[in-house]
C-alpha cells in the first residue's frame, strides 16, 4: 500500500468536500458487517466517507485506525468531526470503468 502525499490528501479532501456518508459506524463498531459493506462500496468507487455515530464507543480516529487495519488497502485521508474520509484505488482492470 502506498501513501499519500500531501499533495494527494488535499486533491482527494476537495473531491471527498461535495460527498455524502455512505455508511456509518454504530454500536457494533468496526464489524464483519460493516467491513462487507465498506468492501462493496469500493468496488464502485474509489473515494467516499463514513460517519461515526455518538452511540459508537470507538472515536473517530479509532474507528479510522480500524477501517485501516481491517480493510486491505483503504488509505484514511482525513478525520473531520465524526466523519471519515476513506480512499482505496479501483483494481487495474476496472480503472477505465464509470464511477
Amino acid at each position: 500500500m502506498s501513501r499519500l502525499t500531501s499533495k494527494e490528501r488535499a486533491r482527494l479532501r476537495s473531491q471527498a468536500h461535495p460527498l455524502k456518508p455512505i455508511l456509518q459506524v454504530g454500536s457494533e463498531g468496526v464489524s464483519d458487517a460493516f467491513t462487507t459493506s465498506l468492501e462493496e462500496a469500493f468496488n464502485t468507487r474509489e473515494l467516499l466517507k463514513v460517519k461515526v455515530l455518538d452511540t459508537s464507543d470507538l472515536t473517530p480516529r479509532e474507528a479510522a485506525d480500524a477501517v485501516g487495519a481491517g480493510v486491505e488497502g483503504v488509505e484514511v485521508v482525513q478525520v473531520i468531526g465524526r466523519t471519515l474520509v476513506l480512499h482505496r484505488p479501483l483494481p487495474e482492470d476496472d480503472a477505465g470503468r464509470g464511477r
